[in-house]
């Protein structure tokens, strides 16, 4: 029996382009370990079935299910059917900040928790494939008119029976109240992160871009995402880090660079916090960098 094909993130990928919008339909891959992106992630099953472990919970889904998480935490699809089709996008943060969803669904999304719902019908179907085939026309119109759809049907969920993975948050807050300023705030700074990530750049610059004070940016960023702006700038760094180490040729140190970390040190600290490991381990343990 041939080998079942694995999942590799490269340059081209999610990884590799942490602020871009992408929509798929296709049929996944096994991850043979977590990988972590920069953009909320939303699966539709259309056919077979599929199995998730997340970063704090494993999850289960079968045709017709769709489901809402957070990418910047590791995940990995580790088993899936051999008949398994998915379809599905990755949102950049600035999208998903348009969506006009409950405080608490945000924050529980933010901080880990899988939104999964099995209301949908053969309308998702048809939908989830057309707007892929818009979002790959090359006609920026039909991008943005899929990316609305795509909004508004995850909007719908809220209407509808859904639930939350895991059930319970003990010890987490809910999510404070999101007016349409504070979004355009957020989006504001996301958008000049998204532009200067892999330069030098601190809360002052990520505040005068908003034109907001800088303890005003922090105290906003960290309420609406759960994460400082130091964190979410080393997200995408490492993002955009961790489709680099997948060449054979990668050197750690050049990778750290051009990855926008000042240091060697600063990049192993952080791919550590994130990965639970260094970056020459998560080389290591790559079929094609050994």
């Amino acid at each position: 029996m041939p080998e079942r094909p694995f999942y590799q993130p490269g340059a081209s990928s999610v990884e590799g382009l942490p602020l871009l919008l992408q929509m798929f339909h296709t049929n996944p891959l096994v991850m043979l370990k977590p990988h972590w992106h920069a953009q909320v992630e939303v699966n539709f099953i259309v056919r077979g079935s599929v199995h998730y472990r997340m970063n704090e919970h494993e999850i289960s889904l079968s045709a017709g299910e769709m489901c809402l998480f957070w990418g910047g935490l590791p995940h990995q699809m580790d088993d899936l059917s051999d008949d398994a089709v998915y379809a599905g996008a990755h949102l950049p943060l600035v999208h998903f900040f348009r969506l006009h969803l409950p405080a608490d669904i945000r924050h529980r999304l933010m901080t880990g928790a899988t939104l999964v719902t099995s209301a949908t019908d053969q309308s998702d179907n048809d939908n989830f494939a057309r707007w892929n085939r818009y979002a790959r026309s090359g006609d920026p119109a039909k991008t943005e008119h899929a990316v609305n759809e795509l909004l508004l049907r995850l909007e719908r969920v809220r209407f509808e029976p859904y639930r939350l993975v895991p059930e319970n948050a003990a010890g987490q807050e809910a999510g404070s109240p999101f007016d349409q300023q504070s979004s355009r705030n957020v989006g504001r700074m996301c958008d000049f992160i998204a532009e200067n990530f892999l330069y030098d750049i601190d809360c002052m610059n990520i505040a005068a871009a908003a034109d907001i004070h800088p303890k005003y940016a922090m105290s906003l960023f960290k309420k609406s995402t759960g994460m400082t702006l130091n964190e979410y700038v080393n997200l995408l760094r490492l993002s955009y880090a961790q489709a680099l180490l997948m060449h054979q040729d990668a050197n750690v140190l050049r990778v750290a660079m051009d990855s926008g970390f000042g240091s060697l040190s600063a990049f192993n600290k952080s791919f550590r916090k994130l990965a639970g490991m260094t970056p020459s381990d998560f080389r290591k343990g790559l079929p094609s960098a050994r």
